[in-house]
C-alpha cells in the first residue's frame, strides 16, 4: 500500500538548511518518492542503497554484542577520539559529550578544519549574524564569498536568499535586490550573478579585503593582482548603500585566511555606514549544534579533551583536533558517529585509524565502517527517528520521524555504550 503524506511537512536533514517543507511517499515501509526537497535532500531521505548490520571484526553480531564490544574498546582505551556528530540530533550530541567526559576523550568534528572560525566568531560576538528567515524577508544585498550554493545547498536561493518575495522585498531578484559573489573560479553561483561576479586569485582573499575596507574608507583601493579598481569602488559603493545586506562564508573564504580578523574588520567597517551580517555555509545539518552544544558545556566548540573522572577539566587546542590526534598518533581508540574521516581526511593523517580499534555508529556503510572493529547501524536521523537540529543560522528546527526501523537511534547506541562500560 501506498500512502502519500500531503497532509504534512517533513523536514529534510540533507544539509544544514533544513528544509521542513518536504513532502514524501512512502510504501512497504520504505519512502519512495520525495518532492520539493533538492537533489542532495532526495538522497538524504530515500536513505542508505544496502542495510548494515551490527558486526566485530567484519563478522555479524547482534546488537547487544557489538555494543558491548564497542564498550570495551572505549574502557581499555587511554587516549579515546570520540569524533563525528555532525549528522546527529542534538540529545545525540549531548550524549556523546557526556560520553567522551566518562571516558576521558578528545572531542571534536569537522568544523575544526571548515566552518569552526565563523562560528566561533559568531558565538564571542565578534561578528553580527542574523536568520535565514530575515534574510529572505528584508535582505536587499547577499554576498556568496568563497561559496557556491548552487551545489553546496541547491535550495539556497529559492528558499531563502536571491528568488524569494520577501515581506519587505515584494519584488524578489528582479529589482529588490542584489546578489554578489566573489570566488577564485565562474562557479554556478558566480553566473547567476551575472556582471555581479568579481573573480579574484587563489588565496588573494585578505588582499581583497583591504582594498574592499580601503574603497569603504574613501581611499584608493590597491591590489597586486591587476584587479580593475574601478570594479573595487562599484562593490564599496553597492555595499554601502545596502539597507539589510548578508554575506554567506563558504570554505573559499575560511580556507585563504589564516583567520576570522580580516572578516572581523570587514564587517566593523561594513556596519558603520550600513547594515551587514554574515551567515556560514555549514554542510553537515547539524555541525552548527555540535558547536553548539559544545560551546554551552564547556565555552569551546571543538578541539576540547576531557580529563577521565572530572569533568570539569577540559583542554583545548589545536593539538586536540582530529587531524593533529591523528597526525600525532595520540589516539588509540576511536568512536566515529555520522561521520567518514577516512575518505574525507588526507591519506597520511588518517592512516592512523587503520592501526587502532575503531568504532562507527552510522546509518549507511562508509569506507570508515568498513575498516572499522566494530559497526553499529543506527536509526537515519529526519527519516527514522526524530530530534532537533540546529540550522546554519542557529535557529533549532524540531522533526519527527517518517518510517519505522527496528536500528536505534545514535543517542540510545551511546547511552547503551555508557550503561556498559
Amino acid at each position: 500500500m501506498v500512502t502519500l503524506l500531503n497532509e504534512n511537512y517533513h523536514v529534510c536533514t540533507g544539509c544544514a538548511l533544513l528544509c521542513d517543507d518536504i513532502e514524501v511517499v512512502t510504501g512497504s515501509g520504505r519512502i519512495t518518492e520525495v518532492k520539493t526537497a533538492c537533489r542532495k535532500g532526495v538522497a538524504r531521505m530515500k536513505g542508505c542503497s544496502e542495510p548494515m548490520s551490527p558486526t566485530v571484526d567484519g563478522q555479524e553480531v547482534d546488537i547487544d554484542n557489538a555494543i558491548g564490544a564497542a564498550a570495551g574498546i572505549l574502557s581499555n582505551a587511554r587516549s579515546p577520539l570520540v569524533f563525528g556528530l555532525g549528522n546527529s540530533t542534538n540529545m545525540a550530541q549531548k550524549k556523546a559529550i557526556e560520553l567522551a567526559k566518562r571516558i576521558g576523550a578528545v572531542i571534536d568534528d569537522t568544523s575544526s578544519f571548515c566552518q569552526g572560525p565563523t562560528l566561533e566568531a559568531i558565538f564571542n560576538e565578534n561578528i553580527r549574524s542574523t536568520t535565514l528567515d530575515d534574510v529572505r524577508n528584508k535582505a536587499d544585498v547577499i554576498v556568496y564569498w568563497g561559496a557556491d550554493a548552487s551545489n553546496s545547498h541547491p535550495r539556497h536561493f529559492s528558499k531563502y536568499s536571491y528568488f524569494p518575495r520577501g515581506q519587505e522585498r515584494q519584488r524578489g531578484w528582479e529589482e529588490d535586490r542584489i546578489m554578489i559573489t566573489i570566488d577564485i573560479r565562474r562557479s554556478h553561483t558566480a553566473k547567476i550573478s551575472g556582471d555581479k561576479f568579481y573573480q579574484i586569485p587563489l588565496q588573494a582573499d585578505a588582499e581583497f579585503i583591504d582594498a574592499l575596507i580601503d574603497a569603504l574608507s574613501g581611499k584608493v583601493p590597491k591590489v597586486s593582482f591587476g584587479f580593475d579598481i574601478k570594479r573595487i569602488l562599484e562593490l564599496a559603493n553597492i555595499l554601502k548603500k545596502a539597507r539589510f545586506g548578508t554575506i554567506f562564508v563558504g570554505l573559499g573564504l575560511v580556507y585563504s585566511i589564516d583567520n576570522m580578523d580580516p572578516v572581523v574588520k570587514l564587517m566593523d567597517k561594513l556596519n558603520e555606514m550600513s547594515n551587514f551580517h554574515l551567515i556560514p555555509m555549514v554542510g553537515h545539518y547539524n555541525m552548527r549544534g555540535f558547536n553548539q552544544n559544545l560551546f554551552n558545556e564547556t565555552g569551546y566548540l571543538n578541539r576540547v579533551k576531557f580529563e577521565k573522572g572530572d569533568s570539569t577539566d577540559v583542554q583545548h587546542g589545536a593539538e586536540f583536533s582530529i587531524v593533529e590526534t591523528l597526525n600525532n598518533k595520540a589516539a588509540d581508540a576511536a568512536l566515529v558517529i555520522g561521520s567518514d574521516p577516512l575518505s574525507s581526511l588526507p591519506r597520511v593523517i588518517a592512516e592512523h585509524l587503520l592501526n587502532i580499534p575503531v568504532i562507527t555508529i552510522d546509518p549507511c556503510e562508509t569506507f570508515t565502517s568498513r575498516k572499522a572493529k566494530v559497526t553499529i547501524p543506527s536509526a537515519l536521523s529526519g527519516v527514522e527517528c526524530g530530534g532537533s537540529a540546529i540550522r546554519m543560522d542557529g535557529v533549532e528546527v524540531k522533526f519527527e520521524p517518517i518510517i519505522e526501523t527496528n536500528r536505534p537511534p545514535d543517542e540510545e547506541i551511546l547511552t547503551r555504550i555508557m550503561e556498559a562500560l
